[in-house]
């Protein structure tokens, strides 16, 4: 009978806890992925009036409120939906985020662009100016309902982008609203991936950013303050 030495039990069992080790270390989940964050990119460049052009003529000081939103885009989620299967429901992309909230992305870009032709103030700097001026500024609220990449089909998707805005003037008689319009913006979206979602919805931004410049612009050219 052929007996066995400590020596050579010992090697047995290093050589099965090796064996372990190997096959463990294959069922260890992979490394998580890692979040890729997005935003507006850094916007268009100002357009240079041609030499010898008049500059845009200054528009009326403008206060600019919090942006109001749905209470699905508070977070910094993209989300989606294919309407071609159930259109009422919302769905995030896994590994991608917005760098901020959809309202806060889309007040800075509307804020850029609104202070190229005027001054915009926050709700703080106006209530500010009309205590120690006794000046008070119109009034542009935002209420953001929709901010979505869009699934028409599988292979046809946009970045949808509805919301309303209320023009409002403050008078010694009270708040006056101006105007007000809902403004339903779609661009086509490059993939039908987070990534072309979001070009498709950074492009529909801009898109209601400029509709609803030149919809205030007008309002106050027709009821210019006395």
């Amino acid at each position: 009978m052929k007996t066995t030495t400590p020596h050579s039990i010992a090697t047995v069992l290093a050589g099965i806890g090796l064996a372990a080790l190997v096959a463990g270390c294959g069922a260890l989940p992979d490394k998580p992925a890692r979040t890729t964050l997005y935003d507006f990119g850094p916007g268009l460049a100002a357009t240079t009036p041609a030499a010898g052009a008049p500059a845009p003529a200054a528009l009326p000081t403008l206060a600019l409120a919090e942006i109001d939103a749905n209470t699905r885009l508070d977070g910094t989620q993209i989300l989606y939906r294919l309407g071609y299967a159930d259109a009422n429901e919302l769905r995030p992309y896994g590994q991608s985020r917005w760098s901020q909230a959809p309202a806060q992305l889309l007040r800075q870009r509307l804020r850029d662009t609104l202070a190229e032709r005027r001054t915009v103030l926050g709700p703080e700097e106006s209530a500010t100016i009309a205590r120690s001026k006794g000046e008070v500024p119109d009034t542009l609220r935002i209420s953001l309902d929709e901010f979505s990449h869009y699934f028409d089909s599988a292979s046809s998707s946009a970045g949808l982008v509805r919301l309303r805005a209320t023009l409002i003037r403050g008078t010694t008689g009270g708040d006056r609203v101006l105007g007000q319009k809902t403004f339903t913006v779609r661009r086509p979206a490059p993939s039908a991936d987070a990534p072309g979602g979001v070009k498709a919805l950074a492009a529909a931004s801009d898109a209601a950013v400029a509709e609803v410049a030149q919809w205030m612009d007008q309002l106050q050219q027709q009821q210019p303050r006395q």
